[in-house]
């Protein structure tokens, strides 16, 4: 059951973050903490993948961000919450039921999310939220990879 909570996990903040959730499976990966070898786990992924983030926090503050509701953006963190599930899930889990609980965390992280945050960045309680929703996905993110189940070997560290 623990793997599906980490597929569900990856998925939600997925749906608040997009490009957390893709930073947090190439760390997870390095950690050999990730099924097959699909997701890069370079230091070069982890670089990029954690500037994308933090360029995603900042423009998520920009009064011209979309909404995380609108088609492209939404299918956008169903197909990242679908593979980070299916890649955390658990050596005796079910890949495609990872992939699953994915799709439904990436859902509700995208609505609670929402939600949560409420329609206006512009204001300064609409900025302190946002901040508020970066560091509940931030640290989401660190229990996804902490708690997913290693399996293989971890990538060794360049030099």
């Amino acid at each position: 059951m623990q793997s599906y909570a980490t597929s569900f996990g990856i998925g939600f903040v997925a749906g608040m973050r997009s490009m957390t959730a893709c930073a947090a499976l190439t760390w997870a990966a390095a950690e050999g903490r990730t099924r097959g070898g699909s997701i890069p786990a370079g230091t070069g992924a982890r670089v990029l993948t954690t500037a994308a983030a933090l360029a995603e926090m900042a423009g998520d503050k920009m009064p011209f961000a979309p909404d995380r509701r609108i088609p492209p953006s939404f299918a956008i963190r169903l197909a990242i919450g679908a593979v980070g599930g299916w890649a955390l899930a658990g050596q005796r889990a079910s890949p495609a039921s990872g992939a699953l609980a994915g799709v439904a965390g990436a859902v509700v992280g995208t609505f609670l999310g929402r939600a949560a945050r409420g329609p206006d960045s512009r204001t300064n309680s609409g900025r302190a939220k946002g901040l508020t929703e970066d560091a509940v996905a931030v640290g989401l993110a660190v229990w996804v990879v902490a708690s997913a189940e290693p399996q293989r070997e971890a990538v060794p560290a360049a030099s």
